[in-house]
C-alpha cells in the first residue's frame, strides 16, 4: 500500500490554514456567523434555507410528496444558500441553524415561528407535522427510524470520508480511500439484503426513510454521486438499483430533486422554488432564455 509521509500529531492541535480541497476558505475550528445577513422570508407557512446537496433534496422530495398527497399546508418557499460562498455562515442561517448547515426549515404556520434543523428532525417534524410518510403502528415506526437514523449515521462515512477523499482531497491517498471504500461497499451491501426481501426499505410503503436514503445511495448507485459507481462496482448491487429506480420515477421526487439545484442540466434546476408553477416558469434554462 502506498502510505503518505507518517505524520506524528502534537501534543496540542493548532489550526493553521491548508489546502483542504474546494471549501478551503470555509473550513475553520469555530462556530458562529461570519457576517450580518438577514434571511429572506417568503409567502408560504414553510421557508426552505437549503441548497440541492443530498441532505437537501431529501427535504424537498418530502415537501413535494406532501404536497402531491394534497396537503396545502405543504406549501413552501424554498431559498437557495450557495454553501461555495458562505452563505451558511450568514447571522440569519444561524440563528435557524447553530451548525450552519443545510438545510434549515423555518415553520410560520402557528403563533410563533419554529426552527428546525438537521435532515433528519425536518423529515421526522414535517411527517409528524401531517400524519404522512411515518408509519403509526409501533413495530413499523421502530422500523422506519430504525433506517432513518442508520442513513443518518452512515452517511458520513460516504460523503465526508469516501467523497472527500475520492472526490475533493487535494491529492489521492490510497488508505483513507482503501477504508472508507471499503465502509461505503458494506453499507451498500447493507441496503442490497434489505431490498432484496423488501420493495421499500421500512416495508411494503415508501417513508421518509427512503427519503432519506435515495438522495446518497440512491445517486451513489445512479452514478450521480462522485462519479465513483465504476470504481465501487454499484452493478453488483442489484436490489438497491432495482429501488433506486422505483423511488426516482415518482413524480415528487424528480420535482424535488430539481429544488435549489445549482448543477447539471439547466432544465433540472429550479434554483428557488416559490409556487408549483416555477417548475414550469423558472427553471435555468427558461430564465436565461428570456435574458
Amino acid at each position: 500500500m502506498n502510505m503518505s509521509a507518517e505524520y506524528t500529531p502534537p501534543k496540542v492541535w493548532t489550526w493553521t490554514k491548508t489546502d483542504n480541497g474546494p471549501y478551503t476558505e470555509l473550513n475553520r475550528p469555530v462556530a458562529g456567523p461570519t457576517h450580518e445577513k438577514e434571511l429572506p422570508v417568503g409567502r408560504h407557512p414553510l421557508q426552505l434555507y437549503s441548497m440541492g446537496t443530498a441532505n437537501g433534496v431529501k427535504v424537498t422530495v418530502m415537501l413535494e410528496e406532501l404536497l402531491a398527497l394534497g396537503h396545502a399546508g405543504a406549501e413552501y418557499d424554498a431559498w437557495l444558500i450557495r454553501i461555495r460562498d458562505g452563505d451558511q455562515f450568514g447571522s440569519g442561517f444561524v440563528a435557524v441553524n447553530p451548525n450552519s448547515k443545510i438545510p434549515a426549515l423555518m415553520d410560520r404556520s402557528g403563533a410563533a415561528p419554529i426552527r428546525i434543523f438537521e435532515s433528519g428532525a425536518i423529515l421526522v417534524y414535517l411527517a409528524e407535522k401531517f400524519g404522512a410518510f411515518l408509519p403509526t403502528s409501533p413495530p413499523a415506526r421502530a422500523e422506519c427510524l430504525s433506517w432513518l437514523f442508520w442513513q443518518m449515521g452512515s452517511a458520513p462515512y460516504l460523503g465526508g470520508g469516501f467523497g472527500h477523499f475520492y472526490a475533493y482531497a487535494p491529492t489521492k491517498m490510497q488508505y483513507p480511500i482503501d477504508r472508507f471504500a471499503m465502509e461505503v461497499k458494506r453499507q451498500l451491501d447493507v441496503l442490497d439484503r434489505r431490498f432484496a426481501e423488501s420493495e421499500y426499505v421500512a416495508g411494503d410503503s415508501f417513508t421518509i426513510a427512503d427519503m432519506a436514503i435515495w438522495p446518497w445511495y440512491g445517486g451513489l448507485v445512479k452514478g450521480w454521486t462522485y462519479g465513483a459507481a465504476e470504481f465501487l462496482d454499484v452493478s453488483s448491487y442489484r436490489h438497491v438499483l432495482r429501488w433506486a429506480d422505483l423511488v426516482g420515477e415518482r413524480p415528487a421526487v424528480k420535482r424535488g430533486r430539481m429544488v435549489n439545484r445549482t448543477r447539471g442540466e439547466l432544465s433540472s434546476q429550479l434554483w428557488e422554488r416559490h409556487d408549483a408553477t416555477d417548475f414550469e416558469t423558472s427553471t435555468q434554462d427558461k430564465l436565461r432564455a428570456v435574458r
